[in-house]
This record gives structure tokens, sequence and C-alpha cells, in this order.
């Protein structure tokens, strides 16, 4: 079929803003410096991804719900931040601390009229998870994590099953500028005065599997799981004086390194200094059995937010959505 030269001009241009706007909806960056400058610009569909920042270490996952984005974090240091839709009133998206259960490039809704869910990252077995989806501008799923096509991509061969997913209403828990705590092996007789309510250590309730620790200001407890699963519980003594929320991850080398979540960019991948770790109290034979099981690629959170009981299978809420 012969075109006119009116219309094959507006053929070409139409091909150039379609390649233009795919083009604009994601960038590949090399350095932290244009990551940052890239994250802060974002619109709806936009993502940045700088994998060579970090190229090798554990990954993490952080979902704000409040700001509708989700930032990847290896050894620490940011590599990418997207744009994302969570789940709409009625179908919000919960909160808490997640580990991916399974991973798969072709899925459909099982609820919603075989709805397509590209890369898909199971996050709870009852449907919610990661995928590329519809991005308004808004919370619009059915309490799923939209993503970009092109992101989700990249994030479902940068992750693994296992991989610790932490989603977050920074609305309503504000991130407050403080130094964080971490697990260390102190003695104080408040700590160490006999086994109390509720405290245990079950390792056998999941025997392998990536481990994340949830410790509670305001319930002055630590809680272990492994694979998702709660595994162990005790006292322990926190301070109380800010009620940040920090998120940290055990390196390569033994070292503890902070994830920069929202309100705290600027500790990405820094070092936790000893003598922060020793604000933290708790008793010395349950450090004694927690220290084994940490590997490379553990997850600490610290919350003022009070612990749920979780069980296995059940995710552990330990950020919740409604305010105080």
């Amino acid at each position: 079929m012969a075109y006119s030269l009116s219309a094959r001009i507006l053929i070409l241009v139409a091909a150039c803003l379609i390649a233009g706007a795919a083009a604009a909806q994601g960038a590949k960056v090399s350095s932290p410096v244009e990551l940052a400058k890239r994250a802060q610009l974002l619109k709806p569909g936009q993502w940045v991804w700088a994998p060579a920042i970090a190229p090798a270490g554990p990954v993490l996952v952080y979902v704000d719900l409040s700001r509708q984005l989700a930032t990847i974090y290896r050894n620490g240091v940011r590599i990418g931040v997207s744009t994302v839709s969570s789940g709409k009133p009625g179908h919000e998206t919960p909160t808490g601390v997640f580990t991916i259960l399974e991973k798969n490039v072709v899925h459909h809704s099982n609820a919603y009229n075989n709805a397509s869910m590209p890369y898909q990252q199971r996050l709870t077995w009852d449907g919610v998870a990661l995928h590329a989806g519809g991005l308004p501008g808004y919370p619009e799923s059915h309490g799923c994590v939209h993503l970009p096509y092109a992101f989700a991509r990249e994030l479902f061969g940068t992750t693994r099953q296992g991989t610790t997913v932490v989603v977050s209403d920074g609305a309503t828990h504000q991130m407050a500028s403080a130094g964080g705590e971490v697990l260390a092996p102190n003695t104080v007789s408040a700590v160490n005065d006999g086994a109390q309510d509720g405290e245990f250590w079950a390792p056998e309730r999941a025997r392998s599997g990536p481990v994340t620790i949830v410790m509670s200001r305001s319930d002055q407890a630590v809680v272990v799981l492994r694979n998702g699963v709660q595994i162990g519980r005790s006292r322990a003594v926190l301070p109380g004086d800010n009620d940040g929320t920090h998120v940290l991850t055990l390196g390569k080398d033994g070292a503890w390194l902070y994830v920069g979540v929202a309100g705290h960019a600027g500790e990405a991948g820094r070092p936790l200094d000893a003598a922060v770790r020793q604000r933290v109290q708790i008793p010395a034979p349950f450090y004694d059995s927690v220290a084994p099981i940490l590997l490379p690629g553990t997850t600490l959170l610290v919350t003022a937010a009070p612990l749920s009981q979780g069980g296995a299978g059940t995710p552990l809420t330990v950020l919740s959505g409604d305010g105080p």
C-alpha cells in the first residue's frame, strides 16, 4: 500500500513519539548520584535501575505505600527505585516483613478473571505478590504491588526465592533520624532472670531459608523468623529514645549494613557502629542460639510498632497501617 509523503511523515513522527514515551518510562544509570537525582523525579510508571553500584550481596526490597515507591537494595546500597500501585481501599496491601515464596515469569490470577500477572513474586499464599501491572499513580490493585513491566523483569532477575520484602506505610510511621540498634550478645540482670511467658527457641519449625530478625521497642522483644516462620522469641532491652524504623542487612564480611529506607537515605551501605550495638541487651543464651544462623543476607528490622503473633505460613505484621 502506497502512502503520501505527509502520511509517511505522520507515521514516522508517531513512531518516534511512541519510542520516546517507552524510553522515558525507565532509565539505567551507573552512579549513585544519577540514581538519586532520577529517583526524586519519578512519575507514575517510571523507574531507575543501577545494579552496577552494588554488583553483589544480599538483596532487600522496601515498598513504601505512602509514597507508592519500591526501593531495591543490594548489600545495603540502593540500586533501584520504581513507582508502584498498591491495594485500593477495601483491598489494602498488608504491611509487614515478607519473604518471596515463589517466582513465576508467567502467571494468571486465580481470583480475578484469570488476569495476567507477569514476573510474579508471591509474598503470601492468599494472593499478595509483586508483579507487572497497571500504574495510574495511585493505589488501584486488589492487594498486590504493581510494578512497571520492564522493572518487574529486572527485579525478577535480581531476587531469589526467600528474598526479604518489607512493606511499610510511611504515612503513619514517619522515619526519624537516629541511630539504629542491632542484636548483640549483652548480659544484664534485666534480661537474664529466667524465661518468661511466650519466650521460646524452636529452629525445627523451619530448618532452612532466609533469616529475618524483628525488634520491637514497644514490646521490648525480639522475634526471629526463618523462611517466614517464627522460630524464636525473647525479651530484650531496647532504648526508647526514638520511634524511627531502621532496616539493616548482614553483609558478606560479617558487618551489619544500614539500608537507606525513606528518611534514612544517607545511611545506605554504612556499617553499624560497634557502640550502637551495645545499646541492645538480650539474654546471652538466646543470642548463642541465634548466632549460628546469622548468615549474609540476614535482615534486621527495628521498629517502635508492637509485634503480632505470627504463625507458620502467616507473615508477621510489624508495621501497622493504622494511625495512633
